[in-house]
Order: C-alpha cells, then sequence, then structure tokens
C-alpha cells in the first residue's frame, strides 16, 4: 500500500493514469462490455463496480478543461435519451469529485468507435447495462497545492 493512493487503484491501472497524457481518454466498461476485442490495453478491475472505479480514478485523474465534452455516457439503444440510473450517479459523482462535468451521450458504435482510440480500457465487473464511460485527461497547473510528507513534496487536489 502507498499513501495517498486510492486503494482500489492496483499497480496496472496506477500506471496507466499516470502514463496517460493531456486529452488521452480511459474507458470504463461494464461486465458486458467487448474490452478486450477492441484495441486499447485492458485493464483488469473484476469484483470492482463502476461508481468504485470512477470514485478512485476521479480522486487522482484531472479532467479536460480545454474541450467542451471531458466525459462520455453510452446512449441506451432505441431510447437515446433515458439516462440509466447508473448513469445519474456516475453524474452525480462526477459532479461531487470532478466539478461541473457532464456526461455526454454517444450512440453505442460512436462509443464503441470512441472507445477504440481510448489509452486503456478498464474492464470493471459493473453489472448495471449501460454502466460504460470514458474519461478525458486533462492537466495539473502549476500553481496547484503542494502538500509534503517528511522532506518529500507533492501535488494535491
Amino acid at each position: 500500500m502507498l499513501r495517498g493512493i486510492h486503494p482500489l487503484l492496483g499497480p496496472d491501472l496506477l500506471h496507466a493514469l499516470a502514463s496517460m497524457g493531456h486529452g488521452d481518454e480511459i474507458v470504463i466498461a461494464d461486465a458486458n462490455f467487448p474490452a478486450s476485442t477492441l484495441g486499447p490495453k485492458v485493464i483488469r478491475g473484476d469484483g470492482l463496480g463502476g461508481e468504485a472505479l470512477l470514485e478512485a480514478i476521479l480522486s487522482h485523474l484531472p479532467l479536460d478543461t480545454f474541450v467542451e465534452t471531458a466525459a462520455y455516457r453510452m446512449a441506451v439503444v432505441d431510447n437515446p435519451t433515458q439516462l440509466p440510473e447508473i448513469c445519474r450517479s456516475y453524474q452525480a459523482i462526477l459532479h461531487r469529485i470532478a466539478g461541473p462535468f457532464q456526461l455526454l451521450a454517444l450512440e453505442r458504435f460512436d462509443f464503441y468507435k470512441r472507445a477504440r482510440e481510448a489509452a486503456y480500457i478498464v474492464a470493471s465487473g459493473e453489472r448495471a447495462f449501460y454502466g460504460n464511460f470514458i474519461l478525458k485527461k486533462g492537466v495539473i497547473g502549476p500553481d496547484e497545492k503542494i502538500s509534503s510528507v517528511g522532506n518529500a513534496s507533492f501535488l494535491t487536489a
């Protein structure tokens, strides 16, 4: 274990988040998502729900404020205006941790197309239908608050 690191972020996911650059995207996919066939490297999050993963990831990942949309969800097939309960929960978590970002709905195949271009896909254990979302990484500014433990300094939100 490490201090200051969310306990759900294992070494593979932590490495992925740290390796991503500004504008890179990460997909958090539900248990039914075709994660292994789309192309990007897959990180397993079996047994972890989407809500817990979203909280863990947002505790360390800044979202992109230089674009109109930095968070996406998959729209419900044949009813794109429907907002599944899991997506309501994701939206609430997004607002609470990251600020006034909105989850933009993407048609299923548009979502898959965007997922193919992502840096990583996290295959979660989320069982709710349409429990998929994409986050676009932002930047950490030079003026963000610095904390220290002992003689070491590090960035804090």
